[in-house]
């Protein structure tokens, strides 16, 4: 331990490279769970003790001074769960091994690792990975090894103690830093230093030996760790590197990975050095910087190895610049622009923007032309150019704002001053998108035309105002009693004056509702005139006059040829009166139906007695029932 501090203390300011050695004990499969032979998973690696599982017996569990691969340590039908805890190898892979042992209790050698090809005299570093494979809640004694390392003549190079292996249920790492003096080759020993074997199990995963040497940083130019370059470069970079400490007598090679695999560059013999790169394509290429003693750049494991640095050559943005003119002066002219992650625009009149989509209010003539955009991408620019175009604005005249119409009339429409004519609403049009349309609305109505040339348009209105057609409507026929009056029930639309004809027996003919007293039949006609000019209209009435209803009140049915029947004359001008005569106690003793037969005071063939009697007359739905008493004497 004093040793492997002493090392570490002197080493400081190296590094320990790629592993030289590592040992993982293998990959399994999705299935099987104990596998072997050990060399076969883990060549370099010997256990003594016994190895078990294929192709050997497949076991449950292990015996002290037993071992076996394994993907887990809980292995399929485990009698002791308790103990053996479930858990993937150190990187977490489920299907990777790990070599599980159940320990001894004598301080013997279990396991060994022969480690080849080694560069002489070089500090190296082994690291090991362990696991307590038992579960806290056994409070079993944990396991404890040493680390040792042999020449192959058996000599001791170095040791150190792992401590107690907690059982914690994670992976723990234990290095030893050592020399190897002349050796080529060192063998790692695993020193049992449990005093039990009651508990004392545990896995190994993940040896390595790594060799220390020279710390390493290579930067392009001016100490970057990355270039960043564009499809079509032409130019070269300088690479270099910061060595601490410098090996004595120092050999050097950079190399390049264009990533399939290093390769060395012809001439990058020097610590500093530039690389010709021209043209290359989109891709990723890295560099690394080895260096060694004099003699060893040829011996893999006798050379520090940097990490890599790199250049990463993007592909030239694909620019694209476009607007949806042209546009009218006035207008807000739109560019857009794609295919970057920043923009710049220049244009007429020292115009400039940086925004992806810019607008420009108020357009002029003076903003027509030319506007280029150059895109940025990952530090690669391209340029794309787009032209505006600048429409001078338009005037529209008409031949009318406003007219009007008779119903059912037409009229033509004039705009002009444009290309396209568009005409809303488009109801009543003959063509919407003529420029001289035929209208015919049913009502007034308001069309909207919008003129358009280029990109410039503009709008007007014309109002066409629909007269109504005039009409009359005189109502319907009536019928009447000589002497009775009547209102006439004209009705007229429209802007219109009208009269009633003839004015006979009208109480004022130049009214809507005239009263009529006619002592005879007569047919009356509304006219209405239009006031502008639109078509005119008449309607006629037929009122049928009857002759006054005079209905006696007395007759005296006595055979004298004189009053001898109640009639009444007026009843026979209509074709199916009703009478109906009863006497003082509501009994009927004569009706009819029919063609007026006047009443000869008989009631089947018989005569009535004098007395008053009662009547009821009805002639037709226009008029009204007459009701009364007649005197029958005799």
């Amino acid at each position: 331990m004093l040793f492997a501090n002493l090392v570490r203390a002197q080493v400081s300011t190296g590094t320990f490279g790629q592993p030289l050695i590592n040992q993982t004990f293998g990959q399994g499969n999705n299935t099987d769970n104990w596998y072997g032979p050990l060399a076969l998973y883990a060549p370099g690696a010997t256990t003594f003790t016994t190895f078990m599982g294929p192709p050997g017996q497949n076991p449950r569990a292990l015996a002290p001074n037993q071992s076996g691969l394994v993907k887990t340590p809980a292995t399929p039908d485990n009698p002791y769960p308790i103990y053996w805890q479930h858990h993937t190898d150190h990187t977490g892979d489920s299907n990777g091994l790990m070599l599980l042992i159940d320990g001894i209790s004598t301080p013997t050698v279990f396991f060994e690792q022969k480690m080849d090809n080694l560069c002489p005299n070089t500090i190296l570093r082994l690291s090991i990975w362990v696991l307590n494979t038992n579960s806290p809640a056994a409070n079993a004694p944990p396991p404890k090894m040493i680390l040792k390392v042999i020449d192959p003549n058996g000599n001791f190079l170095s040791d150190t103690s792992t401590g107690n292996v907690t059982a914690d249920g994670m992976w723990h790492q234990y290095t030893l830093d050592f020399n190897n003096g002349n050796n080529s080759t060192v063998t790692l020993q695993l020193v049992n230093d449990t005093s039990t074997d009651n508990g004392n199990d545990f896995a190994l995963d993940d040896i390595t030996v790594q060799a220390y040497g020279p710390g390493i940083k290579p930067f392009f130019n001016r100490n970057n760790a990355s270039l960043n370059m564009c499809e079509g470069n032409t130019n070269s970079f300088t690479v270099d590197a910061a060595i601490l400490p410098e090996y004595i007598n120092p050999v050097y090679q950079w190399q390049e990975n264009k990533g399939t695999s290093w390769v060395d560059i012809a001439g990058a013999t020097t610590k500093q050095a530039t690389i010709n790169f021209l043209n290359r394509p989109t891709g990723v290429y890295q560099y690394r910087l080895i260096t060694a003693i004099d003699g060893n750049m040829d011996k893999v494991n006798c050379r520090a190895v940097s990490d890599p640095i790199t250049v990463n050559v993007n592909s030239l943005p694909v620019a694209e610049a476009h607007n949806p003119g042209p546009f009218c002066v006035g207008n807000t002219i739109q560019l857009y622009a794609s295919g970057g992650t920043s923009y710049s625009w220049s244009g007429p009149n020292g115009y400039s923007s940086t925004a992806q989509n810019p607008t420009i209010i108020n357009a002029t003539k003076a903003m027509e032309g030319e506007y280029m955009v150059t895109v940025n991408s990952n530090g690669c620019s391209s340029s794309a150019p787009t032209n505006v175009k600048i429409d001078d604005p338009i005037s529209i005249s008409t031949n009318v704002q406003t007219i009007s119409i008779c119903e059912g009339k037409s009229v033509q429409l004039t705009a002009s001053g444009g290309t396209e004519y568009f005409w809303s609403p488009a109801s009543g049009l003959s063509d919407h998108r003529s420029a001289n349309p035929i209208a015919a609305p049913t009502e007034t109505t308001t069309y909207t035309v919008k003129v358009t040339q280029g990109a410039c348009s503009k709008t007007a209105q014309i109002t066409v105002n629909v007269d109504k057609n005039v009409s009359a409507d005189a109502g319907a026929d009536q019928e009447i009693v000589n002497g009775q009056k009547i209102t006439l029930n004209g009705k007229v639309s429209g802007d219109v004056t009208y009269l009633w004809t003839p004015a006979n027996y009208l109480d004022d003919p130049t009214k809507l509702n005239p009263i009529a007293t006619p002592p005879h039949d007569i047919t009356y006609t509304l006219q209405a005139t239009s006031k502008l000019g639109c078509s005119n209209s008449s309607d006629q009435i037929n009122i049928t006059v009857y002759p006054k209803v005079v209905i006696p009140n007395t007759f005296s049915p006595n055979g004298d040829n004189v009053n001898d029947t109640w009639n009444i004359p007026a009843a026979g001008l209509f074709p199916n009166p009703k009478v109906k005569i009863i006497n003082r106690y509501g009994n009927v003793v004569y009706q009819s139906t029919g063609p007026f037969k006047p009443w000869d005071g008989k009631m089947n063939g018989k005569e009535l007695p004098s007395a008053v009697y009662y009547y009821s007359v009805y002639l037709n739905e226009k008029l009204q029932t007459y009701t009364g008493w007649l005197m029958l004497v005799r």
